[in-house]
């Protein structure tokens, strides 16, 4: 899958994962804690519906810092 169709699967879970939030700005640099204003529960439930929409379960507890970690590591593990 290409990047930019992952990046706009993943605008399209963290819209429904936080709905009250801006997600037209973020891009790759962006930081999922600081810019986009996850916190644990909203990162957990990413982690859980980037599962489902990609056909992967993540192996341990992600750590991704920016936007551009977490389409890396769906890039290279997506089974889609």
């Amino acid at each position: 899958m290409e990047r930019e169709k992952i990046f706009e699967e993943l605008k399209d879970i963290l819209k429904v994962i936080k709905p009250s939030a801006d997600f037209t700005k973020i891009d790759e640099n962006s930081q999922l804690v600081r810019d986009t204003g996850l916190d644990s529960l909203t990162i957990l439930l990413l982690s859980l519906a980037i599962e489902n929409k990609f056909g992967f379960k993540f192996e341990g507890t992600p750590k991704f810092i920016t936007v551009g970690e977490v389409i890396d590591y769906i890039s290279e593990h997506s089974t889609l």
